[in-house]
């Protein structure tokens, strides 16, 4: 037989044993024996459910089986009186059984409620539902046993101990079953045999008080509590860890809790309660203790929900309500210093593993972030990827030197990832909390393009409002048509002819004058006026090689090279907009070269399928600046590439033999071999042309061979020779 089939069986047999009792005529000693027996076969189970599944902590089993056991011998004791000696003495030896039962069960829930180490909500909350039953149950039981004429004090003693034990397994289930947590189904089995117990005793004290019978269903509740205990012990899940506990919200659970604290004013509608003065005391007193208990509940409460207020979910860390509220709080004299911190590259572990792998990451940077933080620093997240960590009073060097600190565990690989993290800093007396937060937050947003801490300071906001007015400078600019797009030449070696050109924007300020697309470019990325500039540069682009080819025939160039944004990949139907630009200027889409760079591409999704879309429509792709970025070699692998444009800086110091000639010859290996072109930018000299002409390169792009201008000439420009 199957131990974790056991339990049902012995429910089984044990209800058939049950069925037989009543079936044998009441009063006769084989009644007597099979009702004894029952319950020394289940005391017996406990033992041996104890020896099958060997619980971590059998000592509560041992109480159980201890109690049913002294019940039994209660049992054993009073057939003697009854059955020999024909005698039905109250009080006797059996009460002493009895009474001694209690006890040890009791304790077995005690270790039972120990286990699940409940919080000091749930013995509040057992204390509510113990004092609402314990009232009814002292007007319907305990005070009119003990007000009932009884021959010596002994026997009234006797007679209210009874449910008095009881009410103690009442407190004791109340305890177990108000703390929220996962139930098995020993556990279960517990609580059943508890309330069978309290049940019967309950119905034996008010039979005997009020009709003086005997009922079957009596007998029937006490032994089905005893086949309950042994359930307990026999099924598998006795032996097994506590369930871990959780949040309890359900409805029931407040309905049950209202409905308790309604007991005593309802009993005041009892026709018989309130007349007697002990009854009366007895009501003002628990509705007293229960009116202070669902104060100090609420109280718990509300402090729970000001930590959830003041808390974030996932991590546990403190939020921004927090940290501004420590803000709010911070003594006049008080230094705050606020270190900003944003994680690079977040965006991929959700987009590329899922949310709940971020969630990990998350955490754990959480974790690392405590543990890192300076002694009396407040650690919060205040928003997705980004946490803030409060130095409540401290120097802009100690603010720094945390920073390095928490730089360096935060660039430590998260399972198995490699993030970086951008880190703003702010601070000094009277600040107010929100220009605290905001002048660290600009100084992350410098820090994110510096790629080291960065400590705010007036020439940001400066630079801010620059960018502000030059971003409604850059909306004007367009609508008046001061942009101009200006090519230059790549040429092919040995021949020196311009193969292509590279299309390159220009902004002629009517103020400004000539603005460098490094001052606008980034501006309009940030506002999203790349998108409309971008578009812009592809049609002027491709009518201007349309054109040339018109014209000029042969000697134009066989294609233009088009640089386009992370935003303008990211955006839907941006390879629709392409074909109809194409379609439109009449251009053949080999003509067209379209770049980006590593950074753009770098996080994939949607830029990644556009790629892929625009070299299904036959359109060039060619990588820029390439071998500067994180994974320039995995890129190759998910990007459809067919030039790499190996970027000025393996090339300013190609003519001398060092890292930068490696490099720039790896890489020209490293094209050919995977059937790729590559083009060298920024040559200024003949003697740079020629050291790359020996490496093997044949195109290239440069000062030497023509600055960007309008109307290129495409004649034979200077060769390498």
């Amino acid at each position: 037989m199957r131990l974790d089939r056991v339990w049902r069986w012995w429910l089984v047999g044990g209800i058939a044993a049950m069925l037989g009792y009543f079936l044998v005529p009441s009063g006769t000693f084989a009644s007597t024996a099979t009702y004894d027996s029952i319950g020394l076969i289940a005391a017996l189970a406990i033992l041996a459910g104890v020896r099958m599944h060997r619980p971590e902590r059998p000592a509560m089993w041992y109480l159980f089986a201890g109690g049913q056991l002294a019940s039994v011998l209660g049992d054993v004791v009073y057939s003697y009186y009854e059955k020999v000696l024909h005698e039905k003495p109250y009080p006797s030896l059996a009460d002493v059984f009895y009474l001694a039962a209690y006890p040890l069960l009791a304790a077995g829930l005690v270790l039972l409620v120990r286990r699940h180490r409940g919080n000091a909500t749930g013995l509040v909350e057992a204390a509510i539902v113990a004092t609402g039953l314990g009232l009814a149950f002292w007007v319907f039981v305990l005070h009119p046993v003990a007000a009932e004429s009884a021959s010596s004090g002994l026997e009234r003693w006797i007679s209210t101990t009874y449910p008095a034990a009881d009410v103690l397994l009442l407190v004791m289930l109340a305890r177990l079953f108000t703390s929220p947590g996962g139930r098995t189904t020993s556990i279960r089995l517990i609580a059943a045999a508890s309330v069978l117990l309290l049940a019967a005793d309950t119905a034996f004290s008010l039979v005997s008080l009020y009709w003086n019978a005997d009922l079957p269903a009596i007998d029937a509740g006490f032994l089905l509590s005893y086949l309950c205990w042994a359930a307990a012990a026999l099924h598998p899940s006795m032996a097994a860890p506590s369930p871990a506990a959780t949040a309890d919200h359900r409805p029931l659970r407040l309905v049950v809790f209202g409905g308790i604290t309604m007991i005593p004013p309802a009993l005041l509608f009892v026709p018989w309660v309130g007349h007697d003065a002990i009854d009366r005391r007895a009501l003002a007193a628990g509705s007293v203790l229960l009116f202070l208990l669902v104060t100090v509940r609420m109280a718990e409460f509300m402090r729970r929900l000001r930590r959830l207020a003041m808390s974030d979910d996932l991590t546990g860390l403190a939020n921004r309500r927090s940290l501004e509220q420590a803000l709010r709080d911070a003594p006049a004299a008080a230094r705050p210093e606020v270190a900003l911190l944003g994680v690079n590259g977040f965006k991929n572990v959700n987009d590329e593993l899922g949310r709940p792998a971020g969630d990990q990451v998350l955490a754990m940077l959480a974790g690392r972030l405590t543990a890192a933080a300076p002694a009396g620093a407040l650690v919060a997240r205040v928003g997705g990827d980004e946490f803030a960590v409060l130095l409540p009073d401290a120097s802009a060097a100690e603010a720094v030197t945390a920073a390095q600190a928490l730089t360096g565990v935060l660039r430590e690989p998260v399972a198995e990832l490699l993030l970086g993290v951008s880190i703003g800093l702010a601070g000094g007396a009277g600040l107010h909390p929100d220009e605290l937060l905001r002048q660290a937050e600009a100084a992350m947003h410098a820090a994110k393009r510096s790629g080291e801490p960065v400590r705010w300071t007036p020439v940001l906001d400066e630079r801010i409002t620059e960018h502000a007015r030059l971003g409604a400078e850059l909306r004007s600019g367009l609508d008046r048509g001061e942009f101009r797009v200006v090519y230059q030449p790549i040429v092919e070696l040995p021949s020196g002819r311009v193969q292509s050109v590279e299309a390159l924007v220009r902004w002629e300020h009517p103020v400004r004058g000539l603005v460098s697309p490094a001052g606008f470019i980034p501006v309009a990325e940030q506002n999203g006026l790349i998108v409309e500039l971008g578009a812009w540069i592809l049609r002027t682009a491709c009518e201007r090689l349309a054109f040339w080819r018109a014209t000029i025939g042969a000697d134009a160039p066989n294609k233009v090279s088009v640089n386009v944004s992370a935003r303008q990949l990211a955006r839907p139907g941006f390879a629709a907009q392409v074909a109809r630009v194409l379609a439109e200027t009449g251009l053949p889409a080999e003509c067209l070269a379209v770049e980006v760079t590593e950074t753009a591409v770098f996080e994939g999704g949607p830029a990644v399928v556009a790629l892929h879309e625009l070299r299904a429509l036959g359109v060039r792709i060619a990588l820029d600046d390439f071998g500067t970025g994180h994974s320039s070699l995995g890129l190759l692998q998910t990007v459809p590439v067919d030039t790499i444009k190996v970027d000025k800086s393996f090339v300013d110091n190609i003519t001398s033999a060092g890292r930068e000639t490696v490099i720039a010859e790896a890489l020209i290996r490293l094209s050919s071999g995977l059937g790729l072109s590559a083009v060298a930018e920024g040559v200024e000299t003949a003697e740079q042309a020629e050291a790359l002409r020996r490496l093997g390169y044949r195109y290239l792009q440069g000062y030497h061979f023509g600055r960007p201008v309008a109307e290129p000439g495409f004649t034979r420009t200077p060769a390498a020779a």
